[in-house]
């Protein structure tokens, strides 16, 4: 059905404390049983100081409707956030990783629909998308606020390409809550290193050290066949990843580049190989069952009572990944070689999440300065040469 009507909305001002223009309009929207209603909406076009006449604003409400005022526009479907959802689910959400499937619907059970199920998806404006935030920074931690909000924009961003009336969730849109103060990653020492890989049992231990050698994800290791072990041309092969005993695809495209296989490393993988358990699957490791590991087993019954032996406070297999970055980087290799390493993207993300120790010449050259100001220590003639 193609548009009969042109409008132009009408356009007020509300609120004292700024004032907001209010811009305001209808639309058709299609319900479940195939008739057509015609619904009211309302969006802030801006502060009054940004848009200071009518006209202005009345300009910007246009945008808006240049959508609903095309010739092609036709009606859009409607319905409640928990209906969609439970279309959402079998169709577009378990098409993904069993860890995303996962925390979507810990996120739709526990925040979502409780909240904001019986709205109908033309009603989750801007607005209430705030007050959705702003209700969860209340109960949850920043970055799960973020997670929730990413679970709720990817199905919102699905209802509007199936044709559904909803406003798309823009992150940089919303005020989000104060980050805080974050807590540094735990990582080890390369001490502590060895005092784990000398207390820890096989096959444990060979999986600590393949850890520690080549700072792969948890997921990465649990996931690695004897195939994926090169000897000859020295390379161990990312192909997999394995997520409480469910196997799914690496984190990323970059995590799937094959990385160096140290010869220290190949000879333990050799000694491994010898002692090895053959199964259908061929994983490399293997627990009583014949299926691979899972992650949070091994940490709580295998690293969890050596780390406490130790008196090493408690943490996960991501500490070997960063001990592992920050002895690249302290040991004098170039950004862009840890970043290779790690397999990230971005070299920020090695540089500001995953080194930790001080280095030797960036203490040296911090040293050297300070004895430029020191009122009683020796002075350095700074003439000649800068500071390397």
């Amino acid at each position: 059905m193609a548009r009969r009507r042109y409008q132009q909305g009408e356009v007020f001002l509300r609120g004292k404390y700024p004032p907001k223009w209010i811009g305001r309009y209808r639309e058709d929207v299609v319900e479940e049983n195939g008739t057509v209603r015609r619904v009211r909406h309302s969006i802030v076009l801006g502060k009054k100081s940004e848009l200071p006449t009518k006209r202005l604003a009345q300009r910007r409400l246009e945008l808006s409707l240049a959508r609903i005022n095309a010739p092609e526009y036709r009606p859009g479907r409607v319905a409640t956030v928990a209906e969609f959802a439970d279309r959402w689910k079998p169709e577009v959400l378990a098409q993904r990783k069993p860890s995303t499937v996962r925390a979507s619907i810990a996120h739709l059970r526990c925040h979502i629909l409780p909240q904001l199920g019986r709205l109908k998806l033309d009603e989750l404006g801007r607005e209430r998308q705030q007050g959705f935030v702003t209700m969860l920074s209340q109960k949850v931690s920043r970055k799960s606020v973020e997670n929730i909000m990413g679970t709720l924009s990817s199905m919102i961003t699905t209802a509007r390409k199936w044709g559904y009336v909803a406003e798309p969730v823009k992150i940089g849109d919303l005020v989000l809550p104060d980050g805080g103060v974050k807590l540094e990653a735990r990582f080890f020492t390369p001490e502590q290193v060895r005092h784990i890989l000398r207390l820890a049992e096989e096959p444990f231990r060979t999986m600590f050290y393949i850890l520690a050698m080549t700072g792969i994800r948890a997921g990465e290791l649990l996931g690695l066949k004897v195939e994926d072990v090169d000897f000859e041309r020295r390379l161990l092969f990312i192909r997999r990843s394995v997520n409480r005993g469910n196997v799914q695809s690496v984190k990323s495209k970059a995590s799937q580049r094959p990385l160096p296989l140290p010869n220290a490393l190949a000879e333990i993988l050799k000694k491994h190989l010898r002692t090895w358990r053959e199964n259908p699957e061929r994983w490399l490791f293997t627990n009583s069952r014949i299926r691979p590991f899972s992650a949070d087993k091994v940490v709580t019954f295998k690293l969890w009572p050596i780390l406490d032996q130790l008196k090493i406070p408690r943490c996960g297999f991501h500490a070997f990944r960063h001990f592992h970055s920050t002895m690249l980087l302290e040991l004098g290799a170039a950004p862009q070689v840890a970043q290779a390493q790690m397999r990230h993207s971005d070299p920020r993300i090695t540089l500001e999440v995953y080194s930790h120790v001080i280095g030797e010449s960036h203490r040296i050259a911090v040293d050297k300065v300070a004895e430029l100001l020191d009122p009683i220590g020796p002075k350095q003639d700074c003439s000649g040469e800068w500071i390397q």
